[in-house]
């Protein structure tokens, strides 16, 4: 049985995707902060947990131990992260920026490096691993309000693809995931502090926008996919929306 580690597992994508790689057969570790919200995971999908902080690193030396004493990793889906604030360049807050870069970057990194030696034991049991990095559109395309997220996701996006040149040679892909506007529980609630309604103001009147589970059947897609077949980035947006700045309201209507 093939086995993933798959971290921000509490909520949004990363519980779609410890669920919808469940249901293919896989076993996975779920890894977040928040113990209940892991017990209640494990319990919907039957999946191992683990707690851990991965901006500390003394916690990611402990998962890897865990990892480690449970066999061959063959992929880890770094989805960990988040956005804090609305803001400009000059108004932002400078620990909102620090927390986004420690979330978004460091957490990567360290989760990465850590796992390398379990995933190229799993490339050598298997064939090939996988390291998907969830970033987003922001990390490509800025937008006003997006200062922070924008600067620690296209980071994170420079370290997949360095990441990628690195790796070059051995049997592991490097797969960079993107997604555009996707209305989860928590990414907006936490960006605006807990703000119901600013939250809810994001995916007001947009046509279906991204589902957590449509952003896990294309991280899922892209690990099952024959060994030789790489895809590099993967950018998924709702049809709704044209650019990170650009959605439409109201109904989509074919124009004559």
């Amino acid at each position: 049985m093939k086995r993933a580690v798959v971290t921000g597992a509490s909520t949004g994508i990363g519980w779609a995707t410890v669920a919808m790689l469940r249901s293919h057969g896989w076993e996975v570790v779920a890894v977040a902060r928040r113990e209940d919200r892991l017990a209640a995971l494990q319990e919907e999908t039957g999946c191992g947990v683990f707690a851990a902080d991965l901006t500390d690193a003394a916690q990611v030396a402990a998962l890897a131990e865990h990892v480690r004493a449970g066999g061959p990793l063959h992929v880890l889906v770094n989805n960990a992260g988040g956005a804090r604030g609305l803001d400009s360049v000059e108004a932002g807050d400078v620990e909102d920026w620090r927390w986004m870069f420690e979330a978004n970057v460091i957490a990567t990194k360290q989760v990465t490096a850590a796992l390398l030696p379990s995933l190229r034991d799993g490339a050598e049991d298997a064939g090939s691993g996988d390291i998907v990095t969830v970033t987003s559109i922001a990390a490509r395309i800025p937008y006003v309000g997006g200062a922070g997220y924008n600067a620690a996701k296209a980071a994170e996006q420079a370290v997949v693809a360095v990441l990628r040149l690195e790796l070059a040679g051995e049997p592991l892909r490097v797969i960079e995931v993107a997604p555009g506007l996707v209305a989860t529980e928590e990414f907006s609630l936490n960006r605006f502090g807990g703000d119901r309604a600013r939250a809810d103001a994001v995916y007001a009147d947009v046509a279906d926008p991204l589902t957590a589970q449509d952003v896990a059947e294309a991280i899922v897609h892209a690990v099952e996919l024959p060994p030789h077949v790489n895809l590099d980035l993967i950018t998924v947006k709702p049809v709704a929306q044209g650019t990170g700045s650009q959605t439409v309201k109201g109904e989509l209507r074919v124009k004559r």
